[in-house]
């Protein structure tokens, strides 16, 4: 088994500190710091998404997969280019306002980070107001994600969707739904662009989402 190989089983297993030891390894190795990004951990991630599509683990096995892959990209920051690594694209995602639910926004925003992009997390109870500055303060954002948990906050995912589309902002992002009460009709009904019913799925959406 190759080191980045290593990795990403590693990563899968959700092994924090020895996904960390074999980055510091791989490095020491010389081998490329984008190769064991993406095909020891990015590549990890997607892994674990289809395995909880098909069942085979849960959303306990896909945290600690997240956590492990974070870990590893953190000694990896510096030796990527300019202490940077090359992004798909920036993803911005929040609960949306009134709701204070956290915990499927979380794991969406460590997929879609796992899937290689840049998250932007607002946290909970976001206005429409500070999702706008947010895309204006970010024009290179191409995905918005927005949740809700509750059936009495269905509605501000409505509002939201409005306010972006109100202030110009519609065609310089895409936007994505989710949250225990959202269907798809739902999604349409209100114009969003995309529909996921849980994390792995969103990850898949949003790299679907930029390549069309």
């Amino acid at each position: 088994m190759s080191k980045i190989q290593e990795i990403q089983s590693a990563v899968e297993s959700g092994k924090k500190k020895i996904v960390k030891e074999l980055v510091e390894e791989a490095l020491q190795e010389g081998l490329d710091p984008v190769a064991i990004l993406n095909q020891g951990m990015i590549e990890a991630m997607g892994n674990i998404g289809e395995k909880f599509k098909t069942g085979e683990v849960f959303v306990p096995e896909m945290l600690v997969a997240a956590r492990a892959m974070k870990a590893g990209v953190e000694v990896l920051k510096p030796h990527l280019a300019g202490g940077q690594h090359t992004t798909v694209g920036k993803f911005i995602i929040g609960t949306v306002e009134g709701d204070l639910h956290d915990i499927g926004k979380n794991l969406v925003a460590m997929m879609v980070e796992g899937s290689g992009f840049e998250v932007i997390d607002l946290g909970v109870d976001v206005s429409p107001e500070t999702i706008i500055e947010t895309i204006k303060a970010n024009p290179d954002c191409c995905i918005v994600g927005l949740s809700a948990l509750l059936t009495t906050t269905m509605p501000s995912l409505n509002r939201t969707i409005a306010a972006i589309t109100e202030a110009g902002l519609r065609n310089q992002v895409k936007i994505m739904v989710g949250g225990a009460p959202i269907t798809q009709d739902f999604a349409d009904t209100i114009g969003a662009d995309g529909y996921a019913a849980d994390a792995a799925s969103a990850a898949s959406l949003a790299k679907e989402m930029i390549a069309s």
